[in-house]
């Protein structure tokens, strides 16, 4: 993972090899900007008139100092009109500037944190002005994850060219202390979204139930968080006929992973996170098509945010009490497996008809949730790569989030849109319960043909296994594993670690 530190010193007389500074959007430069074109002998104002560099979000300028400042290299980086920047567009330049550095095979990058240019985020606050040095720090260190855990090395070929450290250089002596520890946190958050990303990029063959159960025990002696894993015979003893199920067609152990983390009084009630956790979905005996199926390592994308968010929160030591729950299985076609037509018992002792046993998430996460019922817990999140619906109605934009209490689905938007990690309400009107509801069992894994809003049917069957509580669950099929963006690669993106988090912080 990228070092990060802070230094006091002045832009045109920092030696580093590449000077980075964010820059809003206007007709010709100013403030620093201008002070470094005067350095540069108005490279910077030919390149704002001939419209090479205007300051739009995301947009870049890299220049060779060619000796006139002590940096070998110049890289402004554009975050839109200064009275609209935010922390995410920050973090967004930031990252795009680092993934362009480490293209241009620079090893360490400095930033000078340009408080004139964020009115909306500095306005002389030493606490907001921390926003900014974390969205720096975020967006740098996010951008620059690499998974090469599977790469052989040849001692013949230059190894690639990383970033590994970055300087961040306060406008303001008096802001060390802040942008201190806006580091601190940065990093932690760094390190636990690395960590969901790289459970979801290993292979099935290596993330197993059992090798997650195994993280989650590491994760919990190093982060001093209590964990127990109950195996099949303690899930047999409790009922979790869903998960269990689920688990039939595989030669892999199902395992339920239990992470307490308590930061204030035991005696306040929790909020419970719940992540889907399978580690390979065939679809099962409703074996899914061969196209893409490789990317389906990427189903326990709930798991690795819930195991992240709980290492985060820990590091960070909030103040909240925090259980995760993690219902692991793999979804196989074996001999064994269950068939389309079966009917389950569930740990709630409702039964349940197996229409399709590709809609195995639902079943893990019932158990799971029913689970968390022990805690009584003050609200559950609960998150799934749960349907594909989710893709056709919000891309790789947003989670779609669904539940029972207006005020929390309010404060996981408000959340979602701090971070950069959007989610977007879709209705549990009482037409998709009735659709889930079976003829011949207590419900149906999916609706009748013809209902269609598989998103929101998913939803309205895991709301009897909620509880009275409040209850949000957010479908992460589109946003878990994708498209790259300014500090995401292609792949495991980690969303959700920073939503939490961020919900969290703020409660």
């Amino acid at each position: 993972m990228i070092k990060i530190k802070q230094k006091s010193d002045k832009p045109l007389e920092h030696k580093t090899e590449c000077l980075i500074l964010p820059c809003p959007e206007e007709k010709k430069p100013s403030g620093m900007v201008q002070d470094l074109d005067a350095a540069l002998n108005g490279a910077i104002t030919r390149a704002f008139e001939n419209k090479y560099f205007t300051g739009k979000s995301n947009q870049t300028l890299l220049l060779n100092s060619t000796g006139c400042l002590k940096a070998d290299n110049l890289l402004l980086v554009g975050v839109g009109k200064a009275k609209e920047v935010t922390v995410e567009k920050i973090c967004q330049a930031s990252g795009t500037a680092a993934k362009l550095a480490e293209k241009s095979n620079f090893k360490s990058v400095t930033v000078f944190l340009n408080e004139c240019c964020f009115d909306q985020i500095s306005k002389g606050k030493g606490g907001l002005y921390g926003e900014l040095a974390g969205a720096v720090a975020e967006g740098t260190g996010l951008a620059l994850y690499h998974f090469d855990a599977y790469k052989s090395t040849d001692e013949k070929e230059d190894p690639p060219s990383r970033v590994g450290q970055l300087t961040l250089i306060p406008a303001l002596k008096t802001r060390q202390a802040t942008v201190e520890k806006s580091i601190s946190r940065a990093e932690k958050i760094i390190s636990a979204v690395h960590s969901a990303r790289d459970l979801i990029s290993h292979p099935g063959n290596t993330a197993t139930p059992t090798f997650l159960a195994e993280h989650a025990k590491k994760l919990a002696r190093k982060n001093k968080i209590t964990c127990k894993v109950l195996g099949k015979k303690e899930m047999e003893k409790l009922g979790m006929g869903a998960l269990l199920g689920v688990s039939r067609g595989s030669h892999e152990p199902p395992a339920l992973i239990v992470l307490e983390y308590y930061g204030t009084s035991k005696k306040k009630a929790p909020t419970v996170i719940v992540g889907k956790g399978v580690t390979f979905d065939t679809g099962g005996i409703s074996l899914k098509p061969p196209a893409s199926m490789d990317e389906m390592k990427m189903d326990m994308s709930g798991a690795a945010t819930t195991l992240a968010t709980l290492q985060a929160v820990s590091s960070l030591k909030l103040p909240v009490n925090v259980i995760g729950i993690v219902p692991a299985a793999e979804n196989m076609p074996g001999g064994s497996a269950i068939k389309p037509g079966d009917i389950l018992k569930s740990m709630s002792g409702k039964t349940i008809e197996v229409l399709n046993t590709d809609a195995e998430g639902r079943l893990v996460l019932a158990d799971a949730l029913t689970y968390a019922q022990r805690y009584e817990p003050k609200e559950v999140i609960d998150l799934a790569t749960l349907t594909g619906a989710v893709l056709m109605a919000l891309g790789h934009q947003a989670a779609a989030v669904i539940g029972n209490n207006a005020n929390m689905i309010a404060r996981l938007k408000k959340a979602g849109d701090a971070t950069g990690e959007r989610v977007w309400e879709l209705p549990l009107w009482e037409e998709f319960e009735t659709a889930v509801k079976s003829d011949i069992a207590d419900l149906k894994n999916i609706a009748a043909p013809g209902v269609g809003a598989g998103t929101i049917t998913g939803a309205a069957f895991l709301k009897p296994f909620a509880g009275d509580q409040p209850w949000a669950h957010i479908d992460i099929a589109g946003t878990a594993w994708g498209e790259e963006k300014p500090y995401t690669t292609k792949g495991a993106s980690g969303y959700g670690v920073r939503l939490l988090v961020h919900y969290l912080e703020h409660r």
